[in-house]
């Protein structure tokens, strides 16, 4: 569908129409909220900031959201998934706030275009409904009037737009308002019979084989189970029967979902992605499937999953997510992340997606990744809204044997650049206390390269007198010995963007010699 075309039925959607059934009075069915709230983060709102990501937006009278601030904070005042922080808050005054804000926003005439975008409004759908009864159900006729007729509106317009301009993780999130508004507002079963003709299609094209999000973002895929396990829950709600392929997809993303958290809980930091909440992702998951287990191999994803012992070490070895599909994709190919126990002591730096351009361009350089770096440049050409160059072949082999694991992984997005070739070759032994790596930079002229590792701002690193090698203690209390061969080892700062807030952070640092092998051995031992 042209978005010409798709424009002019969005706006046909919202004229009046003498054939339109009656606005209801309020919901047929009720919707429930799946997850919870966070109280601080209401009582924020109370103060009119709404917080995300270590980012903030006013939400005000009027012009509701401030229009200068960052797309994704725009796209999340006007989705109003917030509403369930206030929920959490619990008192009269955040119920109050909640109406408030609402009927600000209906007000406010002209709104943002980020408002009206497919994902925005079905989020926005699925909120007020999943909380009109802690915000709307005691309100005056006059409030729940326009309350249900722009949700009527929204949701006509929602149904013109689909399927959506946006190929990502957004369209999940449109179906999702969606159904939701064909649940709770049965009149208009023509909502149900269109989302539930684009609903596969989606599946089969976000959904990869192996259960990775087409996107490649840990953050994605956590996002788009979230938004089917609910769309699976608003059908059974509605007692029709969810399409086969809906059950498929969220069986093969849970255990997906498994192998990209460390043992803390949190998901590894890759495209976009920081830790998130652990305890929200252990109920979206047992949500979605009950039990299962990690899955160690997702080869269409491109991800590794190295376990043994208490270790796990976590390995981006595929190819970034697609053109159009690649808004949240990193620089940080054959990057990893080691945690030993509930302890992360290498990872990457983190993702600021509600930022502005410069931390969010930083964040997804190379530099901000534990991996090999050639001349300070990017192995993938960072755009505003994607990539533009990029590793065009990654390859990767695993291999486990008496529980000790080998992964040899190379990518060429540094051919076009400077004609070479990185290899990362990572071993893991049975007991988990030693990890081996070794870096190659294959190309015809030597390169200067460095290999970077990441610290957890609770590592405590200390660099040796001699300098070869740089001992890591962890919370925990355990230590470690990081030591390289063929490169000069520093210790340099960093910072950490995965948690709520940045942190700062250490880094080592090993610098190769130009004039030398392109190759630089490096071993993580437990000490004692």
């Amino acid at each position: 569908m042209s978005s010409l075309l798709r424009s002019l039925r969005r706006r046909m959607a919202r004229l009046p129409s003498l054939s339109m059934t009656r606005v209801p009075d309020a919901p047929a069915l009720p919707v429930r909220d799946l997850w919870p709230g966070d109280p601080a983060r209401g009582a924020d709102l109370l103060k009119g900031v709404l917080a995300l990501g270590g980012s903030a937006i006013a939400l005000r009278a009027g012009g509701f959201a401030d229009s200068g601030a960052t797309p994704v904070l725009r796209a999340a005042a006007h989705g109003f998934t917030w509403l369930r922080d206030l929920r959490a808050l619990g008192t009269d005054g955040a119920r109050m706030r909640a109406r408030g804000l609402v009927a600000d926003w209906i007000t406010a005439g002209q709104l943002d275009a980020i408002a009206e975008r497919p994902d925005v409004a079905g989020a926005r759908i699925a909120a007020w409904l999943g909380h009109y009864d802690f915000f709307a159900a005691s309100a005056d006729d006059g409030f729940r009037q326009k309350l249900m007729g722009r949700l009527v509106s929204d949701a006509r317009s929602l149904a013109a737009a689909l399927p959506t301009e946006e190929l990502d993780e957004r369209a999940l999130t449109a179906l999702k308002g969606l159904i939701a508004a064909a649940v709770a507002l049965p009149d208009h079963a023509a909502f149900l019979a269109r989302a539930l003709r684009v609903l596969p299609q989606e599946l089969a094209r976000q959904v990869l084989t192996d259960g990775c999000h087409v996107e490649r973002s840990p953050a994605q895929l956590l996002a788009a189970l979230q938004d089917l396990t609910e769309i699976r829950a608003l059908l059974q709600a509605a007692q029709v029967a969810p399409p086969p392929v809906l059950g498929g997809a969220i069986e093969r993303m849970a255990p997906a979902l498994r192998g990209l958290r460390h043992a803390d809980g949190g998901l590894a930091l890759f495209n976009g992605t920081k830790e998130e909440n652990a305890a929200l992702i252990e109920l979206v998951l047992a949500q979605a499937v009950r039990g299962g287990r990690a899955h160690s191999s997702l080869t269409e994803g491109g991800f590794q999953r190295l376990q043994a012992g208490r270790s796990v070490l976590i390995v981006d070895c595929g190819a970034p997510a697609p053109p159009k599909i690649d808004r949240y994709a990193h620089a940080g190919t054959l990057s990893f992340e080691l945690s030993i126990g509930r302890d992360r002591m290498i990872v990457n730096c983190g993702a600021a997606p509600a930022a502005g351009a410069e931390w969010h361009e930083a964040t997804r350089s190379t530099a901000a990744h534990s991996t090999l770096v050639i001349a300070d440049t990017n192995s993938s050409e960072l755009r505003p809204e994607g990539l533009g160059r990029r590793p065009e072949l990654v390859e990767a082999q695993r291999q486990e044997a008496a529980g000790a694991h080998w992964l040899e992984a190379s990518h060429d997005g540094y051919q076009k650049p400077f004609g070479a070739i990185h290899r990362r070759r990572l071993y893991v032994a049975e007991s988990g206390e030693d990890i081996r790596g070794e870096d190659v930079v294959e190309a015809a002229t030597p390169q200067p390269y460095v290999v970077r590792f990441h610290l957890h701002p609770t590592v405590d690193a200390s660099l040796q007198q001699d300098g070869e090698a740089v001992l890591l203690r962890l919370p925990a209390g355990s230590g470690w010995r990081l030591r390289a061969d063929g490169a000069r080892l520093t210790l340099e700062e960093s910072i950490y963007l995965g948690g709520p807030e940045p942190r700062r952070s250490e880094q080592v640092v090993l610098t190769g010699y130009q004039d030398g092998p392109q190759t630089v051995k490096w071993a993580i031992t437990k000490v004692g």
